[in-house]
Formats: C-alpha cells, structure tokens, sequence
C-alpha cells in the first residue's frame, strides 16, 4: 500500500526480550520425573570449533542412559534454572522483558514421550514459571520442541523418523495447550527445524551408520513427520486457544555468491532455497517445487499419508521466527570453509569473526529480514541472536562486555532499518539472556548472557549471578524501545 512516510523506530509494543532452552538452562534433569532427552546423552565436544551433537549410536545412547552422572553430559546440569527461577526472572523484569522465550522439555511433561497421562509434577514447574512472568508481565513465547525430544523415543522408534511420533508430539501439544489456555500468546513448533538435514538432534534419529542416500532419506521422511506434526499443533492451538498465535523457527543461513559469476550466483540461490524451504512449507502450506527436482536428483521418495498435503494446505503457521548469527559465501568450487550453528559455507573476507570463527554480519540481518518479508508476508520474529565469547571477570567481580553491546548495537541497528524497509517485525529475543550450556559444545566458557553464571566448563561454581555491563545496556534499549542505543 502506498504511503507518504515510513516508521522512523520500533512500532509500540515491539516484543522485547530473550531466548533459553530447556536443554541449556534447566538443570535438574533426574527430578520430578522427568525423563531423559537426546541433548542429555550427547558428550561435552573436544574442540570447541567442532560441533559433535550428531555423533551418537544406538551404543553411546545406551552407555549414556546407563550413565547416572552429569560428568559427561553438561546439558544435564545446565545453570539450574529448575530451581533459580524466580532470581532469573526477577533479573529479566529488571531489565524491562516484555517478552521470554522458552522450551518446555516435552520429557519433563510426557518423560517417555507416548504415556497415556502426562507428568503433574512436570507440568507443576512450568505452571511457576508461567506464574512469575505474569507477576512482571513478562509475555511467554514457548518452544514446543528445542532440540529435546525424550530419548526413549529414539530408542523405541528411532524419533521422528517413525510416524508413530506425530502422535506422541501432538497428545504432548494439546495438553500444554489446554493446560496454559489464555496464560500463553505466542509458541513455536519446532526449533530450527532444517538443522534436521543434519540429523540426531533434530530428528532424535539415529542414521550415523547410514549409506549418505539412507540418511538424507531418513532425515527428510523425519522432516515431513514434524512437518505435518506442526500443522497438526496449528490446528490444535488454532481450535483450543483461538487468541494465542503459533509460528515456525528456522535457522536463516543467508548465504552471498563469492563472485558475479552467474554459476556462483545459481549455487548461492539454491543454498538459499534448501534454507528457505522449511518455511516454504510450514507458511505457504506445500512443498515447493523447486524441491521436486532435489528429491529426485538425490533419490529421495517421501511417504505421505492421502491427506497430508491438504493438512499442510489448511493449517499454516501465523507467523515466522528464526536465529540469525552469521552469514556465508556460496560458490560452485568450494574454498576456504567456515561454520557456526550449523551453518556452513565460504569464508567472507569483508567480515569479522567470533572466538568460535562465526562470521559477524549484522547488515546481513537487515538483508535477510527484507527477503524472507518480501516472500512470505506474514509477520516476522528474531528469537535468537547473540555472540558468544570468552568473559573473564575483573578481580572486583566485574564483567565489562562492551564487545557484546557494539554486536547488539549493529544488530538491532539493522533490524531498525528493516522496519523503515516496511518489514513487519514482532520482536526480538536475544539468545541467550543469562549465561547457558552451548548447545553446539555443551561449553560453560562460551558465554552469551547479560548476566553471568558463576559455573565453569566441569560444573564447578556458585551459581551466582552477576550483572554484565550489557545488563544495563540492554535495560536502556528496551526503556527506550531501541531510541537509545548508547
């Protein structure tokens, strides 16, 4: 629609906020009932630049459930969010969040994944945590499924690549549905639901002894499983709670052609449409067919029910979130390589990169919000963005991240530029407000917070936490609704 003017700042009620999973923050993960997750088997990595949460076996699956101990396995532990819930809330109100986002661990509510009765005592946590946000009006924007489906899953019928798992998700979805009827506006589905192409903890399945046909084939058929699990959960919220809204996760891997070269400029343009396709699927409600020729190229022959694709069709997402840290290069010869949250591509050299080698491209975000606007219009939402680093304390117990607040500064800069671009932007929840486990490394030292959590990378620690000088940054911002970015 043309106008005269365009927005100058953040629209009033911009969702202001920050992003944790369950995996990485809750601890706790032998009470209650609660059962155990495919995070919580995969082992702390070896090199903080290498990402090892696919390389399980039906073996380490079983060594590590047989493993009563949370030596190896730091997502156990995570910060003990379980039981500082209240000081950690108080702390985001402190800095004005109009907005949280969380998971609710789907084995903490159903600890094998398929019961007939969910766990009460499970759903009493969530329950107090709900309560607190609403003691500071603190929205919540829960996350189905976060990288934590119940191992037993796995075990019984390798995750998601089993049908039998639709229905097991969505009796877990109609229950937190009904139960947190009107407490809840916004969810999500599945947490960056193309990082399943690289399989285990994604799709809870286990394909490492595969043939690289069987496993593309496997992790697609799990895909089209979730797929249709989050049309059927639209449907439900749609039906249950007709006010609250649903949408998807993706982790936007924006890619650039490495030179003008018309082939680079097709490789970067199919990267991008493999990226794209998730949400191709999840807002438009098809498969798109550009994909047609992929799954046939790479052998690829889905099974679907006869109304799966009008499933899709009649229930797509409300509107569309994704993470953004970095962007790549694509060219049709590959050169120096790069990664970071599963994004792996060419090195750019107009970029600067994090302790992890993340490149760190905040106009790309700017770029990437304009594309994903202008193909699927429907409201956007950053949930996750945020730089990891290494923070040491001063010897007064101070932690001076002015490194962090120049990252945010640029991004929400960007993002600010994309709403003058006409972008339709609900929010943003910075990843992650309190200092977590790293789910590619299940690091301690690999910090993101504004608030700093005395546990290093074996679990030694108070737990105290500590105000960054980002804490009061970010306080400024959100007070200011992004006009004060000092």
């Amino acid at each position: 629609m043309y106008k005269t003017t365009y927005p100058k700042g953040f629209p009033q009620g911009f969702l202001w906020g920050g992003a944790t999973a369950a995996n990485q923050v809750e601890g706790a993960w032998n009470l209650d009932g609660k059962g155990l997750t495919t995070a919580e088997v995969v082992e702390k990595a070896t090199d903080r630049k290498k990402m090892s949460m696919d390389a399980v076996t039906t073996a380490s699956i079983q060594a590590a459930v047989a493993d009563a101990t949370d030596t190896r396995y730091p997502k156990r532990r995570g910060v003990d969010f379980y039981h500082h819930y209240k000081e950690d809330i108080k702390l985001f109100a402190e800095m004005g969040f109009k907005v949280y986002r969380f998971s609710i661990a789907w084995s903490r509510v159903f600890p094998n994944g398929d019961e007939a009765q969910p766990n009460e005592a499970g759903l009493a946590f969530y329950d107090r945590v709900i309560a607190e946000l609403k003691k500071y009006d603190i929205q919540p924007l829960i996350t189905l499924s976060h990288y934590e489906m119940p191992i037993a899953l796995t075990l019984k019928q390798n995750g998601w690549a089993s049908r039998a798992t639709i229905a097991a998700f969505n009796r877990f979805t109609a229950v937190v549905f009904k139960r947190y009827q009107g407490q809840v506006p916004y969810w999500l589905t599945f947490n960056e639901i193309n990082t399943g192409t690289w399989g285990f903890h994604e799709t809870g399945a286990i394909d490492t002894t595969m043939s690289k046909h069987d496993q593309l084939q496997t992790r697609y058929q799990a895909l089209h499983h979730q797929f249709i699990a989050s049309a059927i959960a639209t449907k439900q919220l749609h039906e249950i709670d007709p006010h609250a809204k649903i949408g998807s996760m993706l982790a936007r891997m924006q890619t650039y052609p490495g030179t003008p070269n018309p082939i680079d400029v097709q490789a970067a343009q199919l990267e991008d449409d493999k990226n794209l396709f998730f949400t191709d699927v999840q807002a438009r409600g098809e498969y798109p067919e550009y994909m047609n020729r992929y799954f046939a190229d790479n052998g690829i022959a889905l099974a679907m029910a006869d109304d799966d694709q009008a499933i899709l069709a009649q229930y797509p997402v409300d509107f569309i979130s994704f993470s953004y840290y970095m962007t790549t290069v694509t060219t049709a010869d590959a050169g120096e390589q790069t990664n970071g949250n599963m994004a792996t591509g060419g090195r750019n050299p107009y970029l600067e990169e994090s302790d992890w080698g993340w490149q760190i491209d905040s106009v790309g975000l700017r770029i990437t919000l304009d594309e994903m606007w202008d193909r699927y219009r429907k409201p956007l939402f950053v949930v996750e963005n945020g730089l990891g680093a290494v923070d040491q304390l001063t010897a007064d117990g101070q932690m001076h991240d002015d490194y962090r607040i120049d990252y945010l500064r640029q991004h929400i800069t960007q993002m600010q530029e994309a709403i003058a671009d006409g972008v339709d932007l609900m929010g943003y929840t910075m990843w992650g407000p309190i200092d977590l486990v790293s789910f590619s490394t299940s690091e301690m030292s690999k910090r993101y917070g504004f608030i700093y959590v005395d546990q290093d990378d074996a679990g030694q620690g108070s737990l105290a936490r500590i105000k960054k000088d980002s804490f009061y940054w970010y306080q400024k911002v959100i007070k200011s609704n992004g006009d004060d970015l000092a």
